[in-house]
């Protein structure tokens, strides 16, 4: 199965998927097709690749050969432009209820052309409560060709509810050597920058991407790596947390300028900015004010969304560090996420005993919690870096 091939590592997901898409095709033969069910719940750690399978599947249910990968339909799933697939991408922290109303009204239609209506929902674990149970009635009795994707990392993050009433497929964090097998056949990376951005991604594909072809990336990890050997008093401590806030905010103030401005630009064109006609252009754009106003708040949800993605990613980084640094403490015979860090590693498994590694990475485990509750961001990783000081 083509699309499916490009899953890395996930043999068992696929065979799944294989046998799902072939009873789905059944089905629409008129058949029973068991093994086909209306909803999935797709669960696996960041770069196991959940969006992904969830995808492929998709395109397996619409294509007629079960996801060859290489025909109209296949592509248009891909590239997220077929009428039958909505994919929802909670831009905010949370989805709403409204929201999930609306798209409950939508994947109620027939599909378009004749086969699924598919609803890829990436992140679902962000619905709020009252979302959630929407959902929960449109997964329960679904339309007859309606198909519901739910992503998210663990099935306990989502309702036991949802859950129960979905079939799970379960992902895994792909081998390094696969990744780097991938990195090198498929986007041209030399072979000792593939290992080492595979090793570094811990598996993370994307990430693994990132770190091989952007050399920004790279210079942010160390940055953020290089932080365990600078915390030596209350003042680096401070000033480590203060660099790492900041180094979020550009970069999701970067990103989100982007998205920033084609959306609102496009906004402003749907209302009628620039067209001609004595007061046309004002009154329309006056029209739109509301629904510009909607579009900004979201826009500062996303922001505030992606500052600490950013910030959760660095934390993932150091205890991963942390965990290289218990590893060697331990004289554990595992591969080191940071093994390009072997001195710095050693020098503080030298300087601490493995309680005191263990109590770090706690602390970070702490931050990271802190930010899901919302605490505030400076003062969240402040109070970690003045758990991670060196004595």
């Amino acid at each position: 199965m083509g699309l499916f091939d490009d899953l890395v590592g996930q043999e068992r997901a696929t065979a799944v998927l294989s046998r799902a898409a072939a009873a789905a095709a059944e089905v629409l033969a008129g058949g029973r097709g068991a093994g086909m069910t209306h909803a999935w719940l797709f669960t696996g750690p960041p770069g196991s690749g959940r969006e992904e399978a969830a995808r492929a599947f998709a395109a397996a249910l619409l294509c007629s050969d079960r996801g060859c990968g290489h025909c109209d339909l296949c592509h248009q799933v891909l590239i997220g432009s077929h009428p039958d697939v909505e994919i929802v991408r909670p831009q905010g922290l949370s989805y709403g209820i409204k929201d999930t109303r609306q798209l409950i009204l939508r994947a109620a239609g027939a599909p378009t052309l004749g086969r699924w209506r598919v609803v890829l929902f990436e992140d679902a674990d962000r619905a709020t409560e009252g979302a959630s149970n929407a959902l929960l009635k449109a997964i329960e009795e679904p339309p007859a060709r309606t198909v519901w994707l739910l992503c998210s990392p663990s099935p306990d993050d989502m309702m036991i509810t949802i859950r129960s009433r979905c079939r799970i497929v379960t992902l895994r964090t792909p081998p390094t050597g696969a990744v780097a097998h991938v990195l090198m056949t498929r986007d041209g990376v030399a072979p000792e920058m593939a290992e080492f951005a595979a090793r570094a991604a811990q598996g993370h594909i994307e990430r693994a991407r990132r770190l091989a072809l952007d050399e920004d990336s790279r210079r942010r990890r160390e940055a953020v790596l290089s932080i365990p050997r600078s915390l030596v008093g209350v003042g680096e401590c401070v000033a480590a947390a203060e660099k790492l806030v900041k180094t979020a905010e550009e970069e999701a103030a970067a990103v989100s300028a982007v998205l920033n401005e084609a959306e609102t630009a496009e906004l402003r064109k749907i209302y009628g900015e620039g067209s001609s006609g004595k007061g046309l252009n004002k009154g329309l754009v006056r029209g739109g004010a509301g629904a510009l106003k909607e579009l900004e708040d979201r826009q500062k949800s996303r922001a505030t969304r992606l500052k600490r993605d950013v910030i959760d990613n660095a934390l993932l980084d150091l205890v991963a560090f942390y965990r290289d640094v218990l590893a060697v403490q331990m004289g554990a015979q595992v591969e080191l996420a940071n093994g390009d860090l072997h001195h710095d590693l050693t020098t503080l498994a030298r300087a601490s005993r493995p309680e005191e590694t263990l109590k770090r990475v706690d602390a970070i485990m702490r931050c990271r919690e802190r930010l899901a509750a919302n605490v505030n961001p400076q003062m969240a990783v402040e109070a970690m870096t003045l758990s991670l000081r060196r004595p």
